[in-house]
């Protein structure tokens, strides 16, 4: 059997990147999955590599900083597929400043996308996850449910020109620490993945070159050719990762032998620290 047969996982921004390869080496593995991004096509698009891998797979498609869409997104896990097994809070992305050119804008939207969202999805949650396990303990059964939060070296280390972005993604790593506390008692491991250099659309086009659109704003991303460079040989193997290798870290946390795992940030950077 495989490892994640009959689990659900919902996980956000799984239309590309980093977290459509999360849906995927989840899905190979036999987790059904419940697919959040803002396109409806990358969505779709998910959905179907999902079902053509042998699993299942349904979208939930608006934006994590949605109010509303907490409840949502763990509505559409319980009534499509009958149950919440996994969370990954993946979705997210980088808006740049040195503080004095940082506006409240960008501060407030690096919060919302990556400490907000995951906080009102993990609330949303909340009494879905109490009740069943305490039916389970009635039962006799123990099942281990898995939240996995995507945080950041800029989290852990800081990064010049990220205040926004690294203060939230230190938040992230105390909020993962803080729940592995308050789940504990209702067997749910709550762990952090923070990546470091990973080649995705937002750091492959040179600076400047590329922009992705979010909820009406158009962000700049990439990162100069040379710095690139620069970045890749501080780096002790020598590359930067790939999504596939991302997304094997947080699948390290999904599967039964990290049962008794919890509380804990592991830096998936190649050997990088700052």
């Amino acid at each position: 059997m495989k490892k994640l047969e009959g689990k659900v996982a919902l996980i956000t921004g799984a239309g590309r990147g980093i977290g459509r390869e999360i849906a995927l080496k989840l899905a190979t593995d036999g987790a059904r999955i419940v697919v959040n991004d803002l396109d409806p096509a990358h969505a779709e698009e998910t959905v179907a590599a999902i079902r053509e891998a042998g699993s299942d797979a349904a979208a939930c498609v608006g934006s994590v900083t949605d109010p509303e869409f907490g409840p949502r997104f763990v509505k559409a896990g319980v009534d499509t597929f009958g149950g919440l097994d996994i969370i990954v809070n993946n979705a997210g992305y980088t808006w740049d400043s040195v503080i004095q050119k940082m506006s409240d804008e960008q501060w407030y939207a690096m919060i919302d996308v990556h400490m907000t969202a995951p906080f009102r999805i993990l609330r949303a949650a909340a009494d879905f996850i109490r009740e069943q396990a305490k039916k389970e303990v009635d039962e006799g059964r123990e099942v281990v449910r898995k939240v996995v939060n995507i945080s950041s070296l800029a989290g852990v280390g800081g990064n010049t020109g990220q205040l926004g972005y690294g203060a939230a993604k230190a938040g992230v790593n105390g909020m993962t620490r803080v729940m592995a506390k308050e789940w504990g008692r209702f067997k749910v491991n709550v762990n952090s993945v923070a990546f470091g250099l990973i080649k995705t659309r937002l750091t492959e086009a040179a600076a400047g070159a590329g922009a992705i659109k979010v909820e009406g704003r158009e962000i700049k991303v990439g990162v100069n050719p040379d710095v690139l460079k620069t970045m890749e040989t501080g780096i002790p193997l020598g590359r930067a990762g790939t999504p596939e290798e991302a997304a094997g870290a947080v699948y390290l946390f999904c599967i039964p032998e990290s049962n008794y795992i919890s509380g804990q940030v592991v830096v998936c950077s190649g050997g990088f620290m700052f």
